[in-house]
């Protein structure tokens, strides 16, 4: 997954001369390791926010996060207007627009088989569900977060299983969309799934997952993963759309704002 850069350094981060020429080199080499071992604590501390360590988070924030689903409001998980800046084919801006957001709920029918088999292991807490559309309406997302029950080494667990064995690629382990009466994914399919990406997260008992296709519910016969469908050399029909990025770039927004408010809950006065 892809974030922006780790809030909290610039260039007063970097080392600078703090000591006039011919200062004994035993006085820089200390200045030096002070100032190293400041960046590598404020990277620490960065890492669970823009989410590059692939770690296990501290035992607090991983309780903080599973608690997300019943104590942050809908909107900052799901937010109305999402900016997307780059997100689009050749580094273009979207602006995706929330269109419905399915009750919280449990896991039951909400996922094909083989994937509810797949994700059985780390077990579900609650289901949110949110569905956006694209500034033209030309498509429709669902983006999800799946709250699960496990621990730290279970989700881990489950996050190599799904690197070592590509699950994240196969298309019998696409996640449903959420089709909402009424909206523009009325009409948002098992049929009609054309990109989609999984992400299996090991600071958070969480799974961060989006689905994407064409608002006229049109079908698609050859889907195609969010990670393939950005290749320059992509030839699908959904790679040609830009529903790789769709759901690609969507799913990163979401899991960033979640990382943000982890990182907002873990810090409150207990």
């Amino acid at each position: 997954m892809s974030f922006g850069e780790p809030e909290g350094y610039d260039g007063d981060a970097r080392p600078r001369p703090l000591l006039r020429r011919g200062a004994p080199q035993a006085a820089a080499a200390a200045v030096c390791l002070v100032l190293g071992l400041g960046l590598i604590s404020g990277a620490v501390t960065g890492s669970w926010l823009v989410g590059g360590s692939g770690e296990e988070g501290s035992p607090t924030t991983f309780a903080a996060a599973g608690s997300l689903w019943h104590s942050v409001p809908v909107d900052q998980l799901f937010p109305p207007t999402v900016q997307g800046r780059g997100a689009g084919p050749g580094g273009a801006d979207r602006t995706w627009t929330r269109i419905a957001v399915a009750p919280d709920s449990g896991c039951k029918d909400a996922f094909d088989p083989l994937l509810r088999k797949a994700l059985a292991p780390v077990g579900c807490e609650r289901l949110l569900r949110a569905t956006y559309t694209d500034a033209t309406e030309s498509y429709v997302t669902t983006v999800g977060l799946l709250f699960t029950t496990a621990d730290a080494p279970g989700m881990t667990a489950l996050a190599n299983r799904f690197r070592r064995e590509r699950l994240d690629r196969r298309s019998d382990l696409m996640p449903l969309p959420y089709a909402a009466k009424g909206t523009l994914a009325a009409g948002f399919g098992a049929r009609q799934r054309a990109s989609w990406t999984v992400s299996v997260l090991t600071e958070a008992p969480v799974v961060v997952y989006a689905v994407s296709g064409w608002a006229d519910g049109r079908t698609v016969d050859d889907p195609q993963p969010a990670g393939d469908a950005l290749e320059a050399d992509a030839t699908t029909a959904a790679a040609q759309a830009g529903l790789g990025n769709e759901a690609q770039g969507l799913a990163d927004r979401v899991e960033r704002d979640f990382r943000r408010n982890v990182r907002s809950a873990s810090e409150q006065p207990s």
